[in-house]
């Protein structure tokens, strides 16, 4: 009729849709809320192992449950922020040209933080006497000077094997698998079965760091951090200069 409002146009009762996030979210903060998330889930399930593994459960515990929970967070988490949730393996993606100069730092940052939030979630959830016992889950296995030389080659070998695995099976283009959560899943149980009776098998500082804050434990705690990252120098260059493709390597493109 004529004296009638006309029908509003269909369009516009559609609901308009929202407004894409700022390419800033994605690029900055998201990548670092899931560093910090899957730093602390793997340090928690890792050092509530260990505490369970003081009991006499075996070292098949840990390495099991330690290279489990790293396969599973970098499947999940592993699209959004490369899923590193270690110092040393950031160093290295970034010598590759994976990870920008300017997320380095806060990378390293949050996995510091998650691996503190997953210490102290342990030391909440777990007995007190098995918590102390334990030392909280920290690295505990040097006891004297003399075994410093063994256990330093042996963090710098064992971190060599999982920086290679993530460089060549995640970074490197011609080499990049599907399987590169298994495989690095499989490398950490694989290295602390082999090397958890020499120093422990950390391969990660932020491993290191968050139990040994919590639990005030850090006799030869600078080894967990030499040895990994002096590996991921070693990997990087190593793959930087001969073994990565052509626009991974800096010489012979």
């Amino acid at each position: 009729m004529a004296g009638l409002c006309p029908l509003p146009d269909a369009l516009e009762l559609e609901v308009k849709p929202q407004p894409p996030r700022p390419l800033w979210y994605e690029r900055h903060v998201q990548p670092c809320v899931a560093e910090l998330l899957g730093t602390a889930l793997f340090i928690f399930v890792g050092c509530l192992s260990a505490l369970e593994d003081a009991g006499g459960a075996g070292r098949l515990q840990p390495a099991l449950a330690h290279g489990l929970a790293l396969g599973v967070t970098v499947s999940v988490l592993g699209d959004i922020s490369g899923g590193h949730f270690n110092p040393a393996v950031s160093l290295g993606v970034w010598l590759l040209g994976g990870l920008r100069m300017t997320m380095l730092i806060p990378y390293w940052f949050c996995q510091l933080c998650g691996g503190m939030i997953g210490a102290g979630l342990v030391k909440a959830v777990a007995p007190s006497e098995r918590f102390g016992n334990a030392s909280g889950g920290a690295f505990g296995g040097i006891t004297a000077d003399e075994q410093v030389p063994g256990a330093l080659v042996a963090e710098i070998v064992l971190s060599s094997f999982l920086l290679l695995v993530v460089c060549m099976g995640a970074v490197n283009g011609s080499t990049r698998s599907p399987l590169a959560p298994l495989c690095i899943g499989l490398t950490v149980t694989a290295d602390i079965l082999a090397g958890g009776g020499v120093s422990g098998a950390c391969m990660n500082p932020a491993r290191a760091f968050g139990p040994a804050l919590v639990a005030n434990y850090w006799d030869y705690h600078w080894v967990y951090w030499v040895g990994p990252m002096v590996a991921a120098l070693l990997v990087g260059a190593l793959v930087r200069l001969l073994l990565g493709d052509r626009a991974t390597r800096l010489l012979l493109k």
